[in-house]
C-alpha cells in the first residue's frame, strides 16, 4: 500500500442548536491511499456525510464546529487552510459528487459551461479551451453525442445523465480524491450499475482515490477495498470488504448485513430480512458506554457503563466491542474473534 493521500485523526464535529449541542462526529479517524476505494457506511444520520463535508469546509460554521482532530492532505493541514499553492483544494485536489444531481447543477447554465467553469477557475483555461475540454469529459463519462449534450440544460438530461455530468465536472481537474456521496440513490438499478462501472473505470485510468458514502451494502461489495462502519458518529468497525461481509466483528455490522436483501435462496433464513430493533441514540446526550448497547441483542452491563476499546481482529481489521474481551465468554454466532481469523 502506498503512502496515504489523506490522513484524518480523531475528528470531532458538533452543531450548536437551540436545543443544545449535537455531537455529530465523535473521534473518527481514517486514511485514504491512491487508487483505493474507502466506503463509509451506516444508517442515515450516523455522521457519514458530515465527516467528509466538514473536511471540505462545506458545513456552515457556526452552527457547525470542528473542535478537535486533524486532517492532512499530502502533509498539508486542510482544517487550517483549504489553499495549497494559491489554489483551493476543493475541486482541484478533492472533488465531490453530491447525492441529488438535479439540485447540484445550475438550471440557468448549459452543462458544458458548468463543467468549463471549473477548468477556468482552477486551471486557468480560456472559455473556448475549457468548453472543448468539457465535451471531452462528457465523452469520457459515457454520455452519447457529447458535443450536442454540452449545449443542453439540466432539465434536458435524465437522472442517470445528470449524474454522469456531475462525474465529468468532478474529475475535470484530475483530483487526487473523489468523494461520492450516495451517488446512485436516486437512480434505477440498471443505471446504478452503469454509474458504478464508470467510477471504477475512471479510477483505473486516473489512479484517484474514492471515498464512497453509502448505506447500500450491495454498492460496497461491488466497489470498496476498505470499509469503515459508523454508528452515532463513531467508527465501530473497519476492515477490508471481505472482513466486513464474511468476518464481521461488531453486532451492528452483523445487523446491517442481516437487513440486506440477498439472492441466496438456499435456506429459509436467507429469505427473511432481520430489522435492527430500536432507534439511533440522541446525539444531544450520547450514551455513556457503547452507543449501540440499547439496540444490541448481546449487550452486557459493561456496555452501558464504559466505552469499548478497539480490538484488532486481523490485519487491518478492528472492531470496538466488549464481546471481544477475554472475560466476555463465547462470541455469538456470526461474529468472528481474533483467534478465528485465518482459520
Amino acid at each position: 500500500m502506498s503512502e496515504p493521500i489523506l490522513q484524518v485523526a480523531n475528528l470531532h464535529v458538533d452543531f450548536q442548536t437551540y436545543g443544545g449541542v449535537v455531537q455529530a462526529v465523535r473521534g473518527v479517524s481514517f486514511d485514504v491511499c491512491a487508487g483505493q476505494t474507502l466506503a463509509i457506511v451506516g444508517e442515515s444520520g450516523c455522521g457519514k456525510s458530515v465527516t467528509v463535508q466538514s473536511l471540505m469546509g462545506l458545513i456552515p460554521m457556526p452552527p457547525g464546529r470542528i473542535h478537535q482532530g486533524s486532517a492532512h492532505l499530502r502533509g498539508h493541514d486542510i482544517l487550517a487552510s483549504k489553499i495549497i499553492d494559491g489554489q483551493d483544494i476543493r475541486g482541484s485536489q478533492i472533488s465531490m459528487i453530491f447525492q441529488d444531481p438535479m439540485t447540484s447543477l445550475n438550471p440557468t447554465m448549459n452543462i458544458g459551461s458548468q463543467i468549463a467553469e471549473t477548468l477556468e477557475v482552477h486551471k486557468g483555461y480560456s472559455k473556448s479551451d475549457a468548453f472543448a475540454r468539457a465535451i471531452e469529459l462528457l465523452d469520457m463519462s459515457k454520455i452519447p453525442e457529447a458535443a450536442k449534450r454540452a449545449k443542453q440544460y439540466p432539465f434536458e438530461f435524465s437522472g442517470g445523465m445528470l449524474q454522469r455530468a456531475m462525474i465529468a465536472m468532478a474529475i475535470a481537474c484530475e483530483p487526487a480524491i473523489l468523494v461520492a456521496d450516495e451517488p446512485t440513490t436516486a437512480l434505477d438499478v440498471t443505471i446504478q450499475a452503469q454509474i458504478l462501472d464508470l467510477l471504477g473505470d475512471l479510477q483505473q485510468e486516473t489512479g484517484m482515490a474514492i471515498i464512497l458514502i453509502t448505506h447500500d451494502l450491495g454498492v460496497v461489495a461491488r466497489m470498496a477495498d476498505e470499509v469503515m462502519v459508523i454508528y452515532a458518529g463513531e467508527v465501530v468497525e473497519r476492515g477490508g470488504v471481505d472482513d466486513i461481509f464474511y468476518r464481521s466483528g461488531h453486532p451492528y455490522t452483523q445487523g446491517l448485513r442481516l437487513a440486506m436483501p440477498t439472492n441466496n435462496q438456499d435456506t429459509e433464513a436467507n429469505q427473511t430480512l432481520v430489522a435492527i430493533d430500536g432507534s439511533p441514540p440522541d446525539l444531544f446526550n450520547p450514551p455513556r458506554g457503547c452507543a449501540y448497547h440499547p439496540r444490541c441483542p448481546y449487550a452486557m452491563q459493561v456496555c452501558a457503563e464504559q466505552a469499548p476499546p478497539t480490538r484488532t481482529l486481523g490485519a487491518d481489521h478492528q472492531a470496538q466491542c466488549w464481546l471481544h474481551h477475554e472475560m466476555a465468554g463465547a462470541l455469538p454466532d456470526g461474529l468472528v474473534s481474533a483467534s478465528k481469523v485465518g482459520q
